[in-house]
Parts: C-alpha cells; structure tokens; sequence
C-alpha cells in the first residue's frame, strides 16, 4: 500500500509499505480521507527536537472505514464508518481512562503524541489503531469527518475551556488566524455561544470564509485593535483565540483583551507573549495553552456535524499529491483544510 512518510528531518515521501494487520484490540481501517495541518508542517522540520523516532506516516485527522478486525474487538464491525481519537498516553493514569489522552501524566515518554506524529497515521492508503479510539461518522462526508478529528476537535476543547467567559449577553471572542483550526473555531462559537465575533486574518480570502461563516466583524492584524474597541466600546474582548501565535500576533494580542478576560493560544507559530505582573496583559487576564480534546469532547463534536453546525470548507487532494499539498500549505495559499482521499489518486 501507499503511505506518505516523514523518512528524516525536513524529508518526506510517498513509499510502499506492507499492508498493516491488526492486533488484539486494534482494526484496520481503509483511509476515506486524512486532513493536512499546520502542526504536519512543524514535525517536518523539527521532528529531531520532538523525540519521535523515525520512520513514520503522516496523517493525525483521519476518516475511514473499518476493513479487518483483530482478536477481541467488539462494539465496531467491518464497513462502520469512523474517525479516530489520535492523541496516545500511557494508557494507564487517570486522564488516560478519562479518554484525555492529550494530556496523559507520561506522554512525555511514548515517543509520540498521537497517529500521525509519531505513530503511522492516516496519510496513507490504511491504518490500524485501536477499536476503543473509534468514533462512529455514519452520515458524515468523509472528508469533513476527518478534519473533525483535530480541526474540529481542538477548537471544541479551546472554545468549551472558556464558555463562562462567554455568556453575557455583550460578549465578545476574537479569532485569530482563519485558517483550518480557526474557521472551524467560527463555527463552534455561533453553535455554543451568542458572543460577537470578530475574526483575524491577513487573508482576504479567509476573511472571506470567516464573513460567510457568520463573523459579526472582520479585521487584519494591523486593523484589529481599533475594530475590537469599536465592537465593545473601548473595553477589550472576554476572550481571544489565537489560532497562529505568530510574531506579529503576539504582539497585538494583549491589547485586544479587556480585564478578567482568557487569552488562549491554540497556534505555534514562535510568536512570545510575556507573562509578567505587572506586563502587557491585563489584570486578571487567564492565559491557557489547549492541546486536542478528549475522546468524548470528539464525540460531542461529531454531534454537532450532525446538527448541520459545524460546516467546513475542505479541499480534496489525491494521496499521491501530499508533497505539492504540503507546499501549497507552507505558502499559505490553502483556504479552510487541505485533506488527502486516497480514493482520488
């Protein structure tokens, strides 16, 4: 079979590789559809700095259906349509049986953080993973379904860590970075809050898509302070996502945010927000550093594409375009998410 193979720092290619059987408790699934993130990009060029040994496929938002299972499995049969909770812990402490895997107490020494960033993923044409990380997608257009799994699934846990925030009739959450996180983001926000948006980005394109998925207010990183303080009269926004943490966002960021208010940095793009008392961010600001989601939060995620309320705006590509796609990526000149469907090609 075909898998798309980060082979060395900076070096990857399409191979083939043996068609994977599951062991006891794990399926393999065919891949319908694996999403093309930003965070691909970084383990790229700085895998020697992330521990994880090589070589490995590509691919941690991945749709499929189930093709084989191995000893033991139960709950799933072969044809179920799914995506995959990809995220890996020890599978033994107390966040582990919780489902939240992203923030296992001995991560750190699994090597990897999840299928596709250090385990084989699903940019490739099959996978195996567990059976107890599968979350039914029947009805789910399967290239929609995959970006659920991180794009979907990240922004849920960012948005739901800071809903208290959100609840005043005048509240107001920034976004910014309009990209495959940040559009799904928009979404989330007008399916959990009744909070004005405003989004941020230096793409017309994007901010485009932001417009059409429901913004109240669109601005660029050098505009945004003066439409956050027209849109909540001088006071500054309850909560800003930064789905970049750019440079250039960073330094914008805290005077976006008005006192009592949640900076959540969701992007990892080198961009430096101190932290100091006194310093840049206002009093009684909250700042959080959200990972993923937990498996049931991926559930509940699925739920709301289900409802019709998180639509997506994805591009399909053939597997045997990931190099070209993960340079269009690096320029910049993906809108929403890039997602790979073997079936194409």
């Amino acid at each position: 079979m075909r898998a798309f193979r980060l082979t060395g720092p900076g070096s990857a290619r399409l191979v083939e590789v043996e068609t994977p059987e599951p062991g006891p408790g794990r399926v393999r699934l065919d891949v319908l559809a694996a999403g093309v993130c930003r965070s691909d990009l970084a383990v790229l060029d700085r895998v020697g700095a992330l521990g994880y040994g090589l070589p490995f496929t590509f691919g941690h938002e991945i749709c499929g259906r189930v093709a084989a299972l191995g000893p033991g499995v139960t709950g799933v049969g072969v044809g179920d349509e799914v995506v995959v909770h990809a995220p890996v812990g020890c599978g033994r402490c107390r966040r582990c049986g919780r489902g939240e895997t992203q923030y296992c107490d001995h991560g750190h020494a699994s090597g990897a953080a999840g299928f596709g960033l250090g385990l084989d993923g699903g940019m490739a044409d099959a996978v195996v993973v567990g059976a107890d990380r599968l979350v039914s997608s029947a009805g789910l257009v399967p290239a929609h379904a995959a970006v659920l799994a991180d794009a979907g699934l990240t922004s849920y846990h960012a948005v739901a860590g800071s809903l208290a925030r959100l609840s005043d009739a005048d509240a107001v959450a920034v976004v910014i970075g309009v990209g495959g996180l940040g559009h799904v983001a928009l979404s989330i926000l007008r399916a959990l809050t009744g909070a004005t948006v405003v989004a941020v980005d230096l793409r017309e394109q994007a901010l485009e898509l932001a417009r059409e998925l429901g913004a109240d207010h669109t601005a660029t990183t050098g505009t945004c302070a003066e439409v956050v303080r027209a849109a909540t009269d001088g006071r500054g926004a309850d909560v800003v996502f930064d789905f970049a943490v750019a440079p250039s966002t960073a330094d914008v960021t805290p005077s976006l945010l008005r006192k009592g208010a949640d900076l959540v940095l969701v992007g990892s793009g080198g961009g430096v927000v101190p932290v100091t008392k006194p310093g840049p961010l206002p009093a009684g600001t909250r700042v959080s550093l959200p990972f993923w989601g937990s498996r049931a939060e991926l559930a509940e995620v699925v739920g709301l594409a289900r409802r019709g309320l998180l639509p997506v705006r994805t591009t399909e590509f053939g597997l045997a375009e990931a190099p070209r796609v993960f340079g269009r990526l690096a320029a910049g000149e993906v809108v929403g998410r890039a997602v790979l469907v073997p079936g194409l090609g």
